[in-house]
C-alpha cells in the first residue's frame, strides 16, 4: 500500500488478508468484536465493529474519538471507568443512563459463542460485569517531555542513581530502530523505585557519551516506551493509544502503525488508536478505519482532510464526494474545462469506495446548520446505489471511470494519436509507439486501475499520474458532452443552495 507522500508500506497484502481472516473466523483467545454505544455522550444506538485487529478512529475535535477508545476498554476489569469516563459532580448530569453493549470473544469463558456484556452508568456509578484481560493504555501524557513531568523530578540532579537499570531487550531495540530509523544499541531502562512502576530511558551517542531521557525527543521516548511495554505483554492483550502521531515524523507514524500490525500478527494482540493523521491510516485496510462524527460513525478509508467537509466545516459553495483519487481528478478536470465555475468554491473529496462516498454525502446533507449542499458521483457500475433525489449521481459510462476514459479515447485512437502523444509530452514521431502500447495494454490488462501505470512503464517509465492526466485532459476536450453533464449537476446544486443574505 502507498501513502500520499510516496511511502510504501512493508506490510504484505497477505498479512493484511490473514489478519482480517482471523477476525472473521474468531481465531483469538480474547478479542473485542463489537460494541454498541446505546447512549453515550452524543451517540445513540451506534455500532462499531472491529473487523481488523488494528483499528484507527479518526474524526474532528469533539467528534467522539476518545469516547470510542474509552468504550473499547470498559468491558475489561483492568480499566477503571474513570480513566475515560470520569464524573465531575453536578456538572456531569448527562451521564445518567449511559449504556454500552459488547460482543466479546473470550475462549476462557465460552469457546463457541460470543460473550455478551453491558456497562451502564446508573445511580451515580458505573455498573458492569467486567472480564479479565490485559489492557495497555498509552495516553497523550506519554509525549510530555521528561523535564516537565513532576513524578520524574527525583531523577534530576548530579546525585541521581537508578534503583535498578537494564539494557533494552534485543527485540525492543530492533523494533524501535525500525520505527525511529536510528541505532539504539546501548539504550537502557532506569527504574526510579523498587516497584518498577516509574522509569526513564538512557541512550548513548555515536561517540559513546551517555544521555538520559531528559535529552530525548518526546516522540522518541514515546516510541521506545510503547514498544518496550507491548513486547513484554502477553498474547491477546488489548492496546489503546491516544493520538498515535503525537511527537512523530509522518514516516515514523506510518512505521509505528506497521509495527502494531506486526504485533497483531506475531502476538495476536488487538490495537485501537485515535488519530488526526493520514499517515497513520496509510498502512491500514478500509475496514480498519472508523470516523467519529459527533452523533454517528462511518467505516472506511478516507482522507482526514475530508472530515471537515463531511461535517459541514467548509466555506465552499458545493462539496463533492467521489469513490477514489481518479474520480476526483476526473471531476476536477471537468470543472477546469468548463472554466466558468470558481474552482476554489468547489471541494472534491475522494473516499474509499461507493458506500463511503454515499454515506459521507448523506451525512453532510443531514446536518441542519450546513447551508452548502454535497453531491456524490459514483462510478458508472454503481447504479443500485444512485439516488438523484438525494444527489447521488453516476459518472459517465457503465464501468470504472478509468475504463470509460480508456474506451472513449481508444474508440478514436488513430484520429487522436498525435494529440495524445503531445499530452504525454512525447515527440510526435513516437505516436505510432503510443498507439501500439495503448492497444496492447488495453487488450492484456486485467485490472483497469493499473492501466495508466502500465502504459507509462511501456513508454519509458512515465509516471502513472502524468499518463492519467494526459488521458483525462484529452477525454475532457474530445468528449465535452460527458464532462458538461457532471458540471451541470454541480452547478444546479450551487444555484439551489446559495446562502441567503442577511437583511441590511
Amino acid at each position: 500500500m502507498n501513502a500520499g507522500n510516496g511511502f510504501r508500506s512493508e506490510i504484505r497484502n497477505g498479512v493484511i488478508q490473514d489478519l482480517a481472516g482471523k477476525v472473521a473466523k474468531e481465531n483469538y483467545g480474547q478479542y473485542l468484536r463489537k460494541l454498541t454505544l446505546t447512549k453515550v455522550r452524543g451517540f445513540t444506538g451506534i455500532e462499531v465493529s472491529f473487523d481488523f485487529p488494528v483499528t484507527a478512529v479518526v474524526g474532528p475535535n469533539g467528534g467522539g474519538k476518545s469516547t470510542i477508545l474509552g468504550a473499547a476498554g470498559l468491558p475489561y476489569s483492568s480499566v477503571p471507568p474513570s480513566r475515560f469516563f470520569a464524573k465531575s459532580g453536578k456538572y456531569d448530569d448527562s451521564m445518567q443512563n449511559w449504556s454500552i453493549e459488547y460482543q466479546l470473544i473470550d475462549k476462557g469463558l465460552n469457546r463457541k459463542l460470543p460473550v455478551l456484556r453491558t456497562a451502564s452508568f446508573k445511580r451515580l456509578k458505573w455498573n458492569r460485569t467486567a472480564v479479565d484481560r490485559r489492557v495497555l493504555i498509552f495516553g497523550v501524557e506519554r509525549t510530555v517531555p521528561a523535564s516537565e513531568r513532576q513524578n520524574l523530578r527525583r531523577a534530576v540532579g548530579s546525585a541521581f542513581e537508578a534503583v535498578r537499570e537494564t539494557h533494552l531487550p534485543d527485540q525492543v531495540i530492533d523494533q524501535a530502530e525500525k520505527v525511529l530509523a536510528k541505532p539504539l544499541a546501548g539504550f537502557r531502562q532506569l527504574f526510579l523505585d523498587a516497584t518498577d512502576r516509574l522509569s526513564i530511558f538512557s541512550g548513548v551517542t555515536a561517540n559513546g557519551d551517555g544521555y538520559s531521557e531528559f535529552h530525548f525527543g518526546a516522540g522518541e521516548a514515546s516510541v521506545i516506551r510503547i514498544i518496550a511495554e507491548v513486547e513484554a505483554a502477553e498474547e491477546n492483550s488489548l492496546i489503546l493509544i491516544e493520538e498515535i502521531e503525537n511527537g512523530l515524523h509522518p514516516v515514523a507514524t506510518q512505521r509505528m502503525v506497521e509495527y502494531l500490525i506486526d504485533v497483531a500478527y506475531r502476538r495476536k494482540c488487538q490495537v485501537v488508536f485515535t488519530t488526526h493523521s493520514n499517515d497513520a491510516l496509510a498502512p491500514l485496510p478500509a475496514e480498519a478505519i472508523w470516523a467519529a462524527l459527533g452523533d454517528r460513525v462511518m467505516q472506511g478509508k478516507l482522507d482526514v482532510r475530508s472530515l471537515r467537509a463531511i461535517t459541514g466545516q467548509v466555506e465552499a459553495d458545493v462539496v463533492v464526494f467521489v469513490e477514489d483519487q481518479f474520480a476526483r481528478d476526473l471531476v476536477a478536470t471537468a470543472l477546469r474545462r468548463d472554466g466558468e465555475m470558481e474552482m476554489d468554491m468547489i471541494e472534491v473529496h475522494p473516499m474509499s469506495g461507493a458506500a463511503a462516498a454515499k454515506n459521507a454525502t448523506l451525512h453532510h446533507n443531514s446536518i441542519p446548520t450546513t447551508w452548502q449542499p454535497a453531491v456524490c458521483f459514483l462510478d458508472g457500475d454503481q447504479e443500485d446505489l444512485a439516488d438523484r433525489d438525494k444527489h447521488i449521481y453516476l459518472l459517465p459510462g457503465s464501468s470504472d471511470p478509468e475504463r470509460t476514459v480508456l474506451d472513449n479515447i481508444c474508440s478514436r485512437l488513430d484520429e487522436l494519436a498525435a494529440k495524445l502523444t503531445l499530452s504525454l509530452r512525447l515527440p510526435l514521431e513516437r505516436q505510432q509507439r503510443v498507439v501500439s502500447v495503448v492497444r496492447s495494454r488495453k487488450t492484456t490488462n486485467r485490472d483497469v486501475h493499473l492501466i495508466f501505470q502500465q502504459i507509462g512503464e511501456d513508454l519509458g517509465f512515465l509516471s502513472a499520474h502524468d499518463v492519467a492526466h494526459a488521458f483525462l485532459a484529452l477525454w475532457a476536450n474530445e468528449f465535452p458532452e460527458r464532462t458538461t453533464a457532471i458540471v451541470d449537476l454541480i452547478r444546479q446544486a450551487q444555484q439551489r443552495e446559495q446562502p441567503q443574505q442577511a437583511p441590511a
